[in-house]
């Protein structure tokens, strides 16, 4: 691991200073490590002298800038259940800088939990133990799993209490991105009414994450339909894995595709298309099956933000809307290839077998008929004998016609065990992140943090010492509400 500076520039903070508010991290009382990613520090060049060191803890708590670093709150707007809000932001984070990597791909460096900033709106710019576990444990889970995802670097603990319903112990959490701009960063851009800094500002997006679209003969719509593609294949791996991210507001879609902001975030164990977790989702927006309905919609909002880009200005606007209405309602075909393409990859054949598609969705039936779990359900499918399948069944009859079913439609060579390298054994259950917490905050230990997160680096990889953690929630372990972190 290197000791020099990191390389590092500010390109975004550069661009236009409207677009965010320089603001240094608000230092705490005692910072002291929770965990850190020496794997991810190694390769992004953070120097060995701040992982897991005094001077590292005083750094990535806010205590100590660094000179290579420039912290800046970044501004955007929101749909948050789909009532649209001007003003969010960065009110309990700042980009410290954008990162070089050793690989020459850039990346956000970014502290949550930082303290206030000039889009705190009464905030205290805080986090609490919990959540900054949460999105460590399940951030990393999902990039094992294969997941777009921003990333966790660092985990601090302040030595403060943070006032939410009841005082708990405060931490920070580094995260890593490949950008921070959202669908909610354009609707800021759109607001200011400056086609220039639009235009500017569409084309940093193209040239960070799509850059390719700068030779398409309409750059801008290029842009929106590459958006569209990277989100329904996320959206896709989301629902292959029953994953439900809990709050699709705007302000929560990237523009480069990763997965970002895991506050009531939850995998689903029985199988219910209408599972919901979030705490503040009262009327089920967010459930499970509502994701790709939701991502159209979220990315609906994305083209009206280029609508002043998709035509000359001397044209009549009819032409963009007739573009970006065609670019939207082509997301869901896409997302029906990469969720077919996923789901069918699950039972070990391809869409375009005759009777895949219709045995994924006859066996999803009957998980759901049953209330079997998901990611076990799929998992046991790797066995060679169907003994453990039947276990999550009360009779045999509910699932051996479609074992024998699937059986007849095996290709020729398949093996059962083939599938172990695509259904994971192991996800971040509701219950086992809640025992997490739990015992971080109730006796200030980590052994189960550290456990979980470790068997999480090989989901796909069963160990009989981890047998445990395969087991959804019994029924008095079961977490059915999951709240933000704020």
């Amino acid at each position: 691991m290197p000791n020099k500076t990191p390389q590092t520039e500010h390109s975004y903070t550069q661009l236009d200073p409207r677009l965010s508010a320089s603001c240094a991290p608000t230092p705490v009382q005692q910072p002291q490590w929770l965990a850190v990613n020496t794997e991810l520090a190694e390769y992004l060049g953070i120097p060995e002298a701040l992982c897991g060191t005094e001077q590292g803890a005083r750094v990535f708590a806010g205590n100590e800038v660094p000179d290579w670093a420039q912290p800046a709150a970044l501004g955007y707007a929101g749909h948050q259940f789909a009532n649209y809000v001007p003003q969010l932001g960065d009110g309990r984070a700042v980009l410290l800088a954008e990162i070089i990597a050793s690989d020459g791909k850039r990346y956000d460096l970014q502290p949550k939990g930082s303290g206030r900033t000039p889009f705190s709106r009464g905030g205290d710019g805080r986090s609490p133990i919990g959540p900054v576990l949460r999105e460590y444990i399940v951030s990393e889970a999902m990039h094992r799993l294969g997941v777009p995802t921003t990333r966790a670097l660092a985990a601090v603990a302040t030595g403060e209490l943070v006032q939410r319903e009841q005082a708990e112990p405060g931490a920070i959490l580094t995260r890593v991105a490949s950008s921070h701009l959202r669908v909610g960063t354009a609707q800021y851009v759109l607001a200011f009414k400056d086609r220039a800094l639009l235009q500017r500002f569409a084309d940093y997006v193209i040239q960070r994450h799509y850059p390719d679209c700068a030779d398409a003969k309409q750059p801008y719509l290029a842009l929106l339909e590459a958006v569209i593609e990277r989100q329904a294949q996320l959206v896709a791996k989301w629902m292959s894995l029953g994953f439900i991210h809990g709050v699709m507001n705007t302000d929560n879609m990237t523009l480069s595709g990763e997965t970002i902001d895991y506050g009531p975030c939850a995998f689903m164990e029985a199988y219910d298309p209408a599972t919901v977790f979030s705490s503040i989702d009262r009327r089920g927006r967010y459930m499970y099956q509502n994701q790709p309905p939701i991502a159209m919609w979220n990315l609906a909002r994305f083209a009206e933000t280029l609508l002043p880009l998709l035509h000359n200005e001397d044209e009549d606007a009819e032409t963009a809307i007739k573009l970006a209405t065609a670019a939207v309602e082509g997301f869901e075909a896409h997302y029906q290839e990469h969720y077919w393409q996923a789901m069918t990859a699950k039972i070990g054949l391809t869409p375009e077998h005759k009777s895949a598609q219709t045995l994924v969705q006859d066996f999803l039936d009957l998980l759901e008929q049953h209330s079997v779990d998901f990611t076990l359900a799929f998992r046991f499918l790797s066995d060679n004998e169907p003994t453990r399948l039947a276990s999550l069944f009360t009779q045999e009859s509910a699932w051996r016609p479609w074992y024998e079913r699937w059986q007849a439609a095996w290709p020729e060579g398949f093996s059962p065990n083939q599938l172990a390298q695509v259904n994971p054994a192991y996800i971040p259950r509701n219950h086992r992140v809640q025992e997490v917490i739990d015992e971080a905050i109730n006796e200030g230990s980590l052994r189960k943090f550290n456990r979980l997160n470790q068997v999480l680096r090989e989901p796909f990889v069963e160990r009989e010492e981890n047998a445990d953690l395969m087991l959804p929630a019994a029924a008095g372990e079961q977490v059915t509400r999951t709240f933000c972190g704020t």
